[in-house]
């Protein structure tokens, strides 16, 4: 077990999958907040957590928890991340950070004030594949990358009122599934200079599927696709002037790549073998973080995540979807 006591926000299928990864990591889960008592229960009694708490106030005034991750809708995220950051906690938002950029801006100075920790849980930066592949990108294996390809597309419920289509609650595709393939074009091809976007939009105005092709400030392009009414490969490419790397589906989950050299003669092939689904390598990050006294990281500072965010916002604007304020 670790010193640093995590809390969790929300009791939604997230955050059942990402704290049954921090039990198998041995990390300390102190307290989980809810609306209701009676889900925060359930939800301590399912992960052995020993304090369970009504209300998400009551869960950031713990003094039993030093991290909090918000697992609740994208339309909550800012206002449970101010709430803890008031208290004193630092915080692992579930992607996307926020509805968008002028939201991540406030948790961005907010945690600032605070001198605290803000996060995005864009958990595919922190798995292992990844740092292979970065290692591999870095040493030049490829050459330049000049073109990446990625798609996550998923057949999800058509229901209006499920909160995947509810654009009050940050419904469609682009925000629950594209934030992998954009995030993971930035993580690759770094920041864009052109976006061209087009959609299909369903009952409620949600976005239902996505086509975003990019040019980098890098020189690369990159082709993005996602959908949440038609299930695809969710590979990625990414090609340079020296080979190639394909990643096998799912992408952006724990999963297996080859490197191929011009002649497309295999050069590596990397597996992932863990414990979990993966999503305690990002709370092991936060952790890390936080034992060296630094308020941001360097996998995905958060500056990044407030400008990925902008890059959401303007996909929004040209497919034209309008998330309601109150």
């Amino acid at each position: 077990m670790t010193a640093l006591r995590w809390g969790i926000l929300a009791t939604g299928g997230i955050a059942h999958a990402f704290t049954a990864d921090l039990n198998t990591a041995g990390r300390t889960v102190s307290a989980v907040g809810s609306r209701r008592l009676e889900s925060a229960q359930e939800f301590a009694t399912t992960y052995g957590i020993p304090r369970a708490h009504g209300s998400y106030e009551e869960l950031a005034a713990d003094p039993e928890v030093d991290i909090i991750y918000i697992a609740t809708p994208h339309s909550h995220h800012l206002p449970a991340a101010a709430l803890a950051l008031a208290h004193g906690k630092h915080v692992l938002i579930e992607k996307p950070l926020t509805l968008d950029a002028d939201q991540a801006v406030a948790i961005r100075d907010l945690a600032a004030d605070h001198g605290l920790l803000a996060m995005e849980a864009m958990w595919t930066r922190y798995l292992p594949h990844m740092v292979r592949l970065r290692e591999i990108l870095d040493a030049g294996v490829i050459g330049e990358v000049r073109l990446l390809s990625a798609d996550h597309t998923q057949n999800l419920p058509t229901d209006p009122a499920h909160r995947l289509n509810d654009l009050s609650l940050g419904g469609g595709a682009l925000l629950d599934l594209g934030i992998y393939p954009v995030s993971f074009a930035w993580d690759i091809l770094g920041e864009p200079d052109e976006i061209r976007a087009t959609a299909r939009l369903g009952e409620t105005g949600a976005d239902t599927d996505v086509a975003i092709s990019v040019r980098h400030a890098s020189g690369g392009v990159s082709s993005l696709l996602t959908s949440s009414r038609a299930a695809g490969a969710n590979a990625a490419q990414i090609v340079g002037t020296k080979g190639r790397i394909e990643i096998d589906g799912v992408f952006y989950a724990p999963t297996s790549f080859r490197v191929f050299d011009l002649d497309g003669t295999l050069v590596e092939e990397f597996h992932t073998e863990i414990e979990g689904r993966g999503m305690q390598f990002q709370a092991l990050y936060a952790e890390k973080l936080i034992a060296e006294g630094r308020t941001d990281g360097d996998l995905l500072p958060i500056a990044e995540s407030v400008a990925i965010m902008g890059t959401l916002d303007e996909i929004r604007r040209q497919i034209g979807v309008e998330y309601p304020r109150s």
